[in-house]
């Protein structure tokens, strides 16, 4: 399906909210409405202890927006992006989020990422680091090549390489089984033969990728920014990244 407005996410969470805190909400097919609340609250279902909501904020500031709507009392609603490591954009959606009736309101903010330490004389760009970040690259160019307004903000090089994975896995940007083609082993480990479609510009932007001494630079970077967690899928051998993952932060 197509990406949702913000204003039916709005309306998504603010009902996914009512649920959870044992409130009724109103529940709509089409120009058909009923109140809905759980019937087994209790033993069955905990609607007592308070759940922290997180709105993927892959519109932007728009979502953000919508965070910052939803959050109740002095807790926000937190936030979750993909690939996003530009300090000065997340300081844009923070501001985005912010409650004006509590602009000191705390909530969490998370970015999906892919990690890759470089030994010593590793080429960034290598076969290594494209194993190790390619999942997150390609799931960036399946998305590109479903959404024309996002793929005519990339430059030629990577409007190229969708053009490329298009090809490859045999659709069309307007085919309408097209995501039953492109979606398949979805943030998976990538095929060695699609290496070529990792592209040093997108390892750059979407994944931490250096020494450790780098590393702990632009960690460092990212958490002044606001951000309180990195998620990171591991797809090479998980037992030994997610190791030294943790060694890389203590």
């Amino acid at each position: 399906m197509r990406p949702t407005t913000a204003a039916t996410l709005e309306n998504f969470t603010a009902a996914l909210q009512d649920l959870c805190a044992g409130r009724s909400t109103e529940y709509r097919e089409g120009d058909r409405g009923r109140d809905i609340r759980f019937l087994h609250a209790g033993a069955h279902v905990n609607t007592a202890d308070p759940i922290e909501f997180v709105v993927a904020a892959l519109g932007g500031p728009k979502a953000a927006a919508v965070a910052g709507r939803r959050g109740t009392g002095r807790r926000g609603t937190g936030l979750i992006s993909f690939g996003l490591l530009d300090p000065a954009a997340w300081q844009a959606l923070h501001d985005a989020r912010r409650m004006p009736r509590d602009p000191d309101s705390r909530a969490n903010s998370y970015v999906v990422t892919a990690l890759h330490i470089l030994d010593e004389d590793e080429d960034p760009h290598g076969d290594a680091a494209r194993d190790a970040t390619g999942h997150l690259v390609l799931s960036l160019l399946a998305f590109a090549a479903d959404t024309p307004a996002f793929v005519e903000q990339l430059g030629p090089a990577e409007r190229e390489a969708v053009r490329r994975l298009l090809d490859r896995r045999g659709t069309t940007a307007t085919a309408p089984d097209r995501h039953t083609k492109l979606y398949p082993n979805y943030l998976g480990r990538i095929a060695p033969q699609d290496r070529d479609l990792v592209l040093p510009s997108l390892m750059n932007t979407l994944a931490l990728v250096g020494t450790r001494g780098d590393l702990l630079a632009r960690i460092t970077t990212l958490e002044q920014a606001g951000i309180d967690e990195l998620l990171i899928q591991p797809v090479i051998n998980p037992p030994t990244e997610m190791a030294q993952l943790a060694k890389l932060l203590t």
